[in-house]
């Protein structure tokens, strides 16, 4: 939790974050993103200052248990002093021990941003789905409460000006946008009416810009006239050197016969590869998605 600091920016994290992506669709299925359609909404974890601190927050975790379908999850919810925001203890369940940071007694408005990704924990600890090292698996709960709609939280309790500072999570702003525009793309769902802070939607809008930018590469039908000019000249190079291309863009070609290119899937970045034989259509085998592609 940077608070007061300085908080970083950009993309440092980008090829975990598109691991945990992924991983999500391997581990869960494309059916059972889908039923993720559908973010959690303001009104559900809204939390004033007249609210009661504990039954707020009781009744936040409540709506987060409710939206990631944790059946036979309960969150008790405490306050301290510490150094992080929260922390979960990860136990057999049913019941779950959630601590928040003290800071939330005054701050009630992020109490669902702090809990969606505590929450998550305890869905990914179910699922048995984690990276090794703490700094990447806590790079896939961030990733994954995104991509699984409660992320927005996240994104919106980032708040930034010239004397203070507030992010939550391990992801930057703009890996939050990344996320969430992924998601956006996927479902057709633009989360953007729901921030608060003004730092939020610029950080989604550039975050959505590199999003696009993967549906855009080649070999992709959609690749601007210059990456196809890449590709093309990339291609002929491979073929005339037995399969080593100069690999100037994602994508990568595959000695043998017939020659193949491997790219990754711009909705959950498996890598597919394909026969290098022109205009084709292929699904990948990870998320379904279905893509026009110019090999």
């Amino acid at each position: 939790m940077a608070n007061g600091g300085t908080v970083e920016h950009g993309y440092p994290h980008l090829e975990t974050v598109r691991a945990a992506i992924t991983a999500l669709y391997r581990r869960l299925s494309p059916d059972t993103v889908r039923t993720f359609a559908t973010s959690v909404v303001p009104s559900d974890v809204a939390f004033s200052d007249e609210d009661d601190l504990h039954l707020g927050a009781q009744r936040v975790a409540h709506e987060l248990v409710r939206h990631y379908r944790l059946p036979n999850a309960r969150m008790i919810i405490s306050f301290r002093e510490m150094h992080h925001a929260a922390h979960v203890e990860l136990a057999a369940g049913p019941e779950y021990f959630i601590e928040l940071n003290d800071r939330f007694r005054t701050h009630r408005r992020d109490i669902g941003a702090a809990l969606a990704h505590e929450v998550m924990h305890v869905y990914l600890h179910r699922l048995d789905l984690s990276f090794p090292g703490t700094r990447d698996n806590e790079i896939l709960t961030d990733t994954a409460a995104a991509y699984l709609g409660a992320g927005w939280l996240l994104l919106d309790a980032y708040r930034e000006d010239a004397t203070s500072s507030q992010k939550l999570g391990y992801l930057t702003p703009e890996e939050y946008g990344y996320v969430l525009a992924k998601r956006a793309l996927v479902f057709d769902e633009d989360p953007s009416p729901w921030f608060t802070s003004p730092q939020a939607y610029p950080a989604y809008t550039r975050g959505l810009s590199l999003a696009r930018r993967d549906e855009r590469q080649p070999p992709l039908t959609a690749a601007g006239w210059t990456g196809r000019r890449r590709y093309a000249k990339d291609r002929r190079y491979a073929q005339d050197h037995g399969g080593s291309g100069l690999q100037t863009g994602p994508y990568s070609f595959d000695p043998g016969s017939p020659l193949r290119v491997a790219f990754p899937c711009p909705t959950c970045r498996q890598r597919i590869r394909v026969a290098v034989r022109g205009p084709v259509r292929v699904r990948c085998g990870v998320c379904g998605t279905v893509l026009d592609c110019d090999t």
